[in-house]
């Protein structure tokens, strides 16, 4: 069965029907295994049929976007949609019709349901070169809750989303749709009760954490159910706050400087040797020639030192002089110690 018959049975929009949980008798004899695709296809029916509707073309300024969607719009830009902009100007639009619904008492006429990448490539294209250009749509008439099906159906295609985005989509959906019970919001979606669990416990990662990561793409759910544990001891609490501090400043000074940043599992591994060690993160300041902050060293548990600096006129020679006194601070402890 085609993805489009899939999308089709979401469009449907009928009430919900209480969802029958299979019989333990009969999936025992069923025979073979039960893969992702089959779970997916058993989410909508196997008797979903094709329904073929007229298109629209229409200016991406005309719609609005709907806020139910877990892509976060925002982060949007040219570098990670290259492809599809590419893609969209070699066929003349966008292949796949995004899905809008009318908003007769809205500012605009349309609210945007799915095809959020390609509502952003082609205001792009429409404000670099390419006025003319339209977004290619099919109109349905959705209530909130089939909106969000439809839309978490077209995600889980997609692999960039975050994780955390899917946790702050589905832990908004399941107080909104499902009256805050998980396992009906399960049911519906045709995802486990367990996963659907990870995705919603990511957000509950205080932001301290998250600063730690590059992007939210690096954040994963597998991360969360390792920290999350771990943050219930205040003791460990402060020693993951003081390691993330520290990440987040170099990952930082990476960006400033264009290097490449701390990558995700990198960043857990810090993380969680912080908890190792024992002792305390000390931090001194770096001075410059004229006594002023250039930067700050930290020495961690491992007596491992971290130099970070803030961008300043200074030449490299004087910003190499200043560390010198450090350097070699650190070499005579080192001495000392032999």
């Amino acid at each position: 069965m085609s993805r489009r018959s899939l999308i089709s049975e979401a469009l449907a929009s009928v009430p919900a029907e209480p969802v029958v949980p299979p019989d333990p008798a009969t999936a025992e004899a069923a025979p073979g295994r039960v893969n992702f695709t089959n779970k997916r296809l058993e989410a909508f029916g196997e008797a979903a049929r094709i329904v073929k509707r007229p298109t629209i073309r229409l200016k991406p300024a005309e719609c609005s976007i709907w806020p139910g969607n877990a892509r976060d719009y925002s982060l949007l830009d040219e570098h990670r949609l290259r492809s599809l902009i590419d893609s969209i100007l070699a066929e003349g639009g966008n292949r796949i019709p995004a899905v809008v619904r009318r908003t007769p008492n809205g500012p605009l006429p349309y609210e945007l349901v799915t095809g959020t990448r390609r509502h952003w490539a082609i205001s792009w294209l429409n404000a670099n070169h390419y006025p003319d250009m339209d977004l290619i749509a099919i109109i349905e008439d959705l209530d909130d809750e089939a909106a969000f099906r439809l839309a978490d159906i077209e995600n889980r295609e997609r692999e960039d989303i975050s994780d955390l985005e899917r946790g702050l989509n589905y832990k908004a959906a399941v107080d909104r749709f499902y009256g805050g019970v998980q396992l009906r919001m399960a049911e519906r979606l045709k995802i486990s009760k367990s996963q659907l669990s990870r995705y919603i416990a990511l957000t509950d990662i205080p932001p301290f954490l998250v600063s730690a990561f590059h992007s939210p793409m690096d954040l994963q759910a597998k991360y969360g159910e390792k920290l999350l544990p771990l943050l219930r001891d205040p003791a460990n609490r402060t020693k993951l706050e003081a390691a993330a501090d520290q990440i987040a400043s170099e990952q930082s000074f990476r960006r400033s400087g264009d290097e490449q940043p701390i990558a995700g599992p990198e960043v857990m591994s810090r993380l969680l040797k912080a908890l190792i060690a024992k002792g305390r993160v000390q931090k001194a300041a770096i001075a410059g020639g004229n006594g002023k902050p250039i930067g700050e060293v930290v020495k961690d548990q491992q007596k491992i030192l971290t130099l970070t600096l803030t961008p300043s006129d200074m030449s490299t020679d004087d910003i190499l002089e200043a560390l010198r006194p450090v350097i070699d601070a650190a070499r005579i402890r080192n001495a000392k110690r032999r």
